[in-house]
């Protein structure tokens, strides 16, 4: 079995050590690896994701993010990726990254995603050239999650998000802003590629647990909405995702 600590929304800045400092000590007695669903700054700062950095560098265990969008804010996401991957954390865009445990390989393709709603209340690459941006963002955003997800060669697959690629992790959001939470785009790229897992966060008031329209199993990682540091989720070798253990912390 694979262990997989996972959490999005830190929302890291000056003063921020004690969100995953305490509970990092114990992670690799929990967890393979450790999953980060993007916005992990506040405004994308470079001093920011430093905080993050020091408190990830040294940690024994592979780590693996995509930013969010507070990670773009200040037009300095570059640097953002610079800095934690100084720290050994491998960032994802369109992307894919593989491990290896106790014989199992693990895959994870990455990407921040983007918006554009869901079936029967989606936005179209038609009419002004925003409204044609907006959408095209999404859809080349998806298309690199599709290639990178069935390019990679492993055991097990994991999507790993910021955005959300389904509703049903939403429910608790005001309906009027799901189009700006996420995409069914994306969970068509998962469903075309094919995975075992996905984590996403973005989404504070929504639910936990999914399914994408394939029966994929979707989980929504924002520390508002798991409530701890960080929760660990185990994928056994009949595929299937085990209930999650809460890891950490109380946040």
């Amino acid at each position: 079995m694979i262990r997989i600590a996972a959490v999005g929304d830190l929302h890291y800045g000056v003063g921020s050590q004690d969100i995953l400092r305490p509970s990092l000590q114990h992670l690799p007695d929990r967890a393979d690896l450790l999953l980060l669903a993007g916005d992990l700054t506040r405004c994308g700062g470079p001093d920011e994701v430093k905080v993050l950095a020091d408190d990830l560098r040294g940690v024994p265990i592979p780590v693996v993010a995509v930013l969010g969008n507070h990670d773009y804010h200040a037009g300095r996401e570059a640097e953002v990726r610079r800095v934690l991957e100084g720290a050994q954390v491998r960032v994802l865009e369109g992307e894919a990254t593989t491990f290896d445990f106790d014989g199992v390989r693990l895959g994870i393709a990455g990407t921040k995603g983007f918006g554009g709603g869901f079936r029967g209340a989606h936005g179209s690459d038609f009419g002004e050239p925003e409204m044609k941006a907006f959408v095209g963002h999404t859809k080349m955003l998806s298309d690199r999650l599709e290639r990178a997800l069935a390019g990679v060669e492993a055991d097990l697959r994991i999507a790993l998000l910021h955005y959300s690629p389904i509703e049903a992790t939403l429910e608790g959001e005001r309906l009027e802003i799901y189009p700006f939470l996420g995409s069914y785009l994306l969970a068509e790229a998962v469903d075309n590629a094919g995975a075992d897992l996905v984590f996403h966060g973005h989404a504070h008031h929504g639910q936990e647990k999914g399914r994408t329209a394939a029966g994929i199993a979707v989980r929504n990682v924002a520390q508002p909405v798991i409530r701890h540091a960080y929760n660990i989720y185990t994928l056994d070798a009949n595929r299937q995702a085990l209930p999650a253990a809460a890891g950490g912390i109380g946040s």
